[in-house]
């Protein structure tokens, strides 16, 4: 009878869980729908508009990810389907994606785009054109009006952003067009309309919509030539968007000419001008009352954000996840390293030689081999990057532990093995664990550069900074980053006196002959 009771009691306890379990999942949406952005101002704000409008229509989790980067990350998320749609231009569709190989018409453009699994339409009502621009009394001093004027002043000097420097409709095709003169030197968008202001450089590439083209009273130069095509701004997306989010998708298709030109530049110049958050844009675009409304947040409220939480759980996460994974391998790389001279000749060239490799330029290697952005990429890197300092301590530890101490082991009955874990690690552990904490505080400076593929941390606010040259939110993302640093190496300093007896600390000085 007690065994059925307990048999009854485990059934129904199993069928209460399964129930409550079948009512979470149905509450919640089973869909994800992933929004991206490119590192600009009004990307970031029409990213934050679709997934406002996408959250309204409560079919699916609503992800964003904002700044990954330039149009060939950005396109390259899309087809792998890392993100679901992002805000594109018309001219950048037909003359950087597709190489010209469709006309400008949208049924042109579907045609090309169907090939990769996608689709372009939601015009949004206005567009943005590249253009070059400078200062309005630089302009009139020299009588320039259009670019053709450009071309006749040689002595002047162009800062271009790097995107525009190697775009197939940017500085390349425009110096051939145009017979420019010039050897541009790079510089980031959100920066250089400082640059030009503080006069460093004469000439930028500017987006039509940008706020800072009237506010610092730039001319832009015409394009007699007509070298630009027309860039209508609209959604790029997967296909199979409007047949799996079919609520979503019509609620995105309401955006259709809801932005005039007037309405973008307006919310360019809440972000540039006076440091309106995106979201917050994005929500007073939808009708929605906001907390930051009436002018500049303090240094604390950026600093304390919404995305605070969110962006230190994230840094976090790639932190420690890629450190673990370091340790993981990098303690028996260093251990054989200890033990055979011809596993040190390759296993130290092998991880120095990880270390120099430029952060941005592994990223780009492991988005091409994972076919994915985000974190997977991310948590690879910094596995990468970590293993050196790890592996070379591990090493020099156990090349510290004097030979008569492990013959001891020996002369006792010890098996290497055992050896090795009762006496050599121990012995070894301080150099060890400082070679971990060097790792660890080198990843949480390289976990930034997540933000340019849509992991988030704080890079993100890094990126935005960037974007929108707002030192406060540079900061807000800096100084966490750093303290998080300071934290982990004080964190490391505790944990070593806990994790090794003082008498083991004192003694291992005394064994491998230190003072102290």
């Amino acid at each position: 009878m007690g065994r059925a009771l307990e048999c009854g009691h485990g059934r129904g306890w199993f069928a209460c869980m399964a129930a409550l379990a079948w009512c979470m999942a149905s509450s919640s949406p089973a869909a994800e729908f992933t929004v991206g952005s490119k590192r600009f101002t009004e990307s970031y704000i029409l990213g934050e508009i679709v997934a406002y409008a996408a959250r309204e229509a409560g079919e699916a989790q609503v992800i964003i990810k904002p700044g990954l980067g330039n149009t060939a990350v950005v396109f390259t998320a899309l087809k792998n389907g890392a993100i679901d749609v992002y805000p594109e231009y018309t001219g950048t569709i037909v003359q950087e994606l597709m190489k010209n190989k469709s006309g400008t018409a949208l049924i042109d453009i579907n045609r090309e785009l169907s090939v990769v699994g996608l689709a372009a339409s939601v015009l949004l009502g206005f567009g943005n054109s590249y253009a070059l621009a400078l200062t309005e009394e630089k302009a009139q001093k020299l009588g320039i009006r259009t670019i053709s004027d450009l071309a006749r002043h040689p002595e002047l000097t162009l800062g271009l952003s790097q995107e525009f420097l190697n775009r197939t409709d940017g500085w390349p095709a425009l110096k051939h067009a145009y017979g420019m003169p010039y050897s541009p030197r790079g510089i980031d968008h959100g920066l250089a309309y400082d640059a030009l202001a503080a006069g460093h450089i004469d000439v930028m590439d500017i987006y039509s919509t940008d706020a800072k083209i009237a506010h610092l009273r730039l001319r832009v130069l015409a394009d007699d030539r007509a070298f630009f095509p027309e860039y209508a701004a609209l959604l790029l997306y997967r296909a199979d968007l409007p047949q799996r989010l079919p609520k979503t998708w019509a609620r995105l298709r309401m955006l259709e000419g809801s932005i005039p030109v007037e309405r973008m530049i307006a919310m360019n110049a809440a972000a540039e001008l006076r440091s309106q958050p995106f979201s917050e844009i994005a929500a007073e675009f939808h009708g929605a009352a906001t907390a930051g409304e009436g002018g500049k947040r303090s240094f604390i409220e950026v600093l304390f954000g919404n995305d605070f939480l969110r962006l230190t759980h994230q840094h976090l996460l790639l932190v420690f996840a890629s450190l673990a994974l370091s340790m993981t391998v990098g303690i028996p790389l260093g251990i054989c390293a200890a033990r055979s001279s011809t596993a040190r000749a390759v296993i130290f060239p092998a991880v120095g030689v990880l270390q120099t490799i430029p952060a941005l330029a592994l990223l780009a290697f492991l988005i091409a081999l994972l076919q994915q952005i985000g974190t997977l990429p991310t948590l690879v890197a910094l596995f990468l990057y970590g293993l050196l300092p790890i592996v070379r301590n591990t090493a020099a530890g156990l090349d510290e532990v004097k030979s008569g101490v492990t013959q001891a082991g020996s002369a006792l009955g010890l098996r290497a093995g055992e050896i090795l874990r009762l006496i050599e690690l121990p012995l070894a552990m301080r150099t060890i664990l400082a070679g971990i904490k060097t790792s660890a505080v080198i990843n949480v400076g390289t976990a930034t550069i997540a933000a340019f593929i849509g992991a988030g941390g704080y890079g993100e606010r890094i990126v935005a900074g960037l974007a929108v040259n707002d030192s406060r939110v540079l900061l807000a993302g800096a100084i966490p980053a750093a303290l998080l640093a300071i934290l982990i190496e004080a964190g490391f300093g505790c944990l070593e006196r806990w994790l090794i007896p003082r008498g083991m600390r004192l003694g291992s000085r005394a064994v491998n002959g230190e003072r102290g």
